[in-house]
Order: C-alpha cells, then structure tokens, then sequence
C-alpha cells in the first residue's frame, strides 16, 4: 500500500504484481517506476487540457499510459476502464438492498 506519506514510493511501486492506481494526479506513475509484466487497474480520472482535442482537454491516468505499454501485461483505459465495473456494481449492491428490503418484516 502507497499513499501520500509513502518514503520512495517508487520503490514500493517497482515490486508490484498488480497496481492499482487511485491517486488522482495525472500520469503520476512513470514507466520507470513498474515492475515488467504487472497488471495495472488505472482508477485516475483526470482532465488535462489538450489543444488537440475538439473540447479542449482530455483525460488520461494516474499511469503514464505511454511509459506502461512496453512494461506493463495489461491496463485499463482511461476513461472508460473501471466506470463500466463502479455502474455494475452500483446496480447489483442497488437491487440486493432492494431484494432485502422486501423480505425485510414490516
């Protein structure tokens, strides 16, 4: 576990399997810092402005997208990567308590 406080969190992050990323700055976690062959869950949303993009900005990582795709197995995209998974879970904890609640005694 790596938080704001961590000393060297680069150290911390070179040893990891899977990471899973929720740091909330963008691109924060250059490829130097990943071990070969991890699986990274990108769960940072942030918008960036990008001059290139019709809006004006775009949104990236807290993983440097680029610096990962020759070291990393696997990552999701951002956005699109974990959003579908939080709507699903959201739906299926959302009928349960609804399931509960009619069996629930009056």
């Amino acid at each position: 576990l790596v938080h704001s406080r961590t000393r060297n969190p680069q150290e911390m992050v070179k040893r990891a399997d899977v990471l899973i990323a929720a740091i909330g700055k963008p691109n924060f976690v250059p490829g130097e810092w990943l071990k070969e062959g991890v699986s990274i869950v990108d769960v940072g949303t942030n918008k960036v402005d990008d001059p290139h993009s019709p809006n004006g900005y775009t949104y990236v990582g807290d993983v440097d997208l680029q610096g990962a795709m020759g070291v990393a197995r696997a990552i999701t995209k951002v956005p699109g990567g974990v959003g579908p998974m939080t709507i699903t879970s959201l739906l299926m904890n959302t009928l349960k308590a609804a399931q509960r609640q009619m069996q629930a005694p009056a």
